[in-house]
């Protein structure tokens, strides 16, 4: 198997031999990590159940794991799931890298769909399963959002949708995402949609695609599944709790295939997780916290409030060309878009000509970041 550099090896070539201005503090805005403390409900949970080390945890998770995750799709998308219906994961990389083997193992020309840009997990699941991708480009004549083209579509066994979108911040409506389980049940590929962002909205709550599911007529989740965690929403991204959700039969083959993986979480970290799902009130604290952030954005950089997730998709000519100068002279890192794209058959790579900027910083720190951003943007135009 080969697989691409991830982009921040990319990055830190690009950048290499760069001697940046010292008398700036560093600062970098690459990675989709929340720079808080962890709430104190989650950090307590963990240390008072630190007594579970001595026993093995079960693949499929505590009930009271599975029960606070079954109440989180309650409570948020008024998803009521039963329990064969959602499976406990130990976070969300693993199980986008080990699904798609699972899915497509008995496929003989496995054939795997996802937009692009992407988080490169899809990519290395696609080259691991021998799959051929299709690209579903975002840019800015879709309005960052993937056309339907029923030809490609029709040949696809998985399609990974990715909404509210890393690192675009787009999002679809209810109504978009129902069209897509239409397609889905069409032409019975199975599509999941990557949640992960869902919590972290600036002004109204993101649907789920098993709300859109479940507009379509498609009550029993078939050929629908999507995933969800704690990381971005809680910023407990060292808790690695996640859950797959959806089609009950499609999850337990999975749960099955699962056993000898060996992922399971331990059973201090599922306690901590259980007390995260089972709690909004430090979740929309965060969510405030990243409200501010784009609002400073749109103060300096003049950027659109997007609607949810922490990121800047910002277009600059010659993106690698100035995320060098940026570093260089402001002792700023961020992440040139086209590393996280791939081109299409026309050589056309959705993510040129952008930069990503996550805005995980508290709003001190993020004013003074994108002032030295502004500041090297306007030296760029000039």
């Amino acid at each position: 198997m080969r697989f691409e550099p991830y982009p921040f090896e990319k990055l830190t070539d690009l950048l290499a031999g760069i001697v940046p201005d010292s008398d700036l503090k560093p600062m970098t805005l690459t990675i989709g990590e929340p720079q808080f403390e962890t709430p104190e409900l989650i950090r307590k949970t963990l240390c008072d159940r630190s007594d579970l080390l001595k026993k093995y945890p079960k693949t499929a998770g505590e009930e009271y794991l599975r029960t606070s995750m079954r109440g989180f799709m309650k409570r948020r998308f008024g998803v009521e799931l039963a329990d064969t219906q959602l499976v406990p994961t130990f976070g969300t990389r693993e199980l986008l890298f080990n699904f798609p083997q699972y899915l497509l193992f008995d496929k003989e020309n496995p054939q795997m769909a996802f937009t692009n840009p992407f988080y490169q997990i899809y990519e290395g699941a696609a080259i691991a399963s021998r799959a051929k991708m299709h690209f579903l480009n975002l840019d800015e004549e879709n309005g960052f959002k993937p056309e339907m083209d029923e030809k490609v579509l029709a040949q696809c066994d998985l399609v990974i949708l990715n909404f509210p979108n890393n690192p675009t911040a787009s999002c679809l409506s209810l109504d978009e995402l129902c069209e897509w389980v239409k397609l889905a049940l069409k032409h019975d590929f199975v599509l999941l949609n990557d949640e992960c962002y869902s919590e972290i909205y600036t002004d109204r709550p993101i649907p789920s695609l098993l709300e859109a599911s479940r507009l379509a007529g498609n009550d029993g989740f078939k050929n629908i599944l999507v995933l969800n965690s704690v990381s971005k929403r809680s910023s407990a991204p060292g808790l690695r709790s996640g859950f797959i959700a959806g089609d009950a039969k499609i999850l337990d083959g999975y749960l099955k295939y699962r056993t000898y993986v060996g992922a399971a979480s331990p059973l201090p970290l599922q306690a901590a997780a259980a007390a995260a799902w089972n709690d909004g009130e430090h979740v929309a604290i965060f969510r405030s916290v990243y409200r501010r952030n784009f609002e400073i954005a749109q103060d300096i950089l003049g950027t659109k409030m997007p609607e949810a997730t922490f990121y800047i998709w910002l277009k600059v000519d010659n993106a690698l060309e100035f995320t060098k100068k940026l570093y260089r002279e402001q002792n700023i890192k961020v992440l040139p878009g086209e590393f996280l794209a791939r081109s299409n058959d026309n050589g056309e790579n959705p993510g040129k000509d952008y930069i990503r900027i996550a805005l995980v910083e508290n709003k001190e720190r993020t004013r003074e970041a994108l002032i030295r951003i502004k500041k090297a943007l306007d030296q760029w135009k000039s």
